[in-house]
């Protein structure tokens, strides 16, 4: 799929929602609630496929939160260093 984006759920949201401000609270909440939509996104993999190379370090992308998403990419270069595909 060239442009995954056209196909995103999150462009029927406002961008707000993916961007919550602190990690406690109502930002949790607000994260949860973005996730919930990327759930049910027919791109979500090559979303967080994307935020993983280009190491996007806020917001939800694919599901997942900025840990989330550190979490995967430090897991995969351990696969990489242990050679073996990720």
């Amino acid at each position: 799929m060239d442009n995954w984006r056209e196909h995103a759920e999150c462009r029927l949201h406002d961008p707000d929602l993916f961007f919550p401000i602190g990690t406690s609270g109502p930002a949790l909440m607000q994260a949860e609630q973005a996730k919930a939509i990327c759930r049910d996104c027919p791109v979500r993999e090559p979303c967080l496929r994307c935020a993983l190379d280009e190491g996007e370090a806020i917001g939800v992308w694919g599901g997942t939160n900025e840990t989330e998403r550190r979490r995967l990419r430090a897991s995969e270069r351990r696969r990489a260093k242990a050679g073996r595909p990720s």
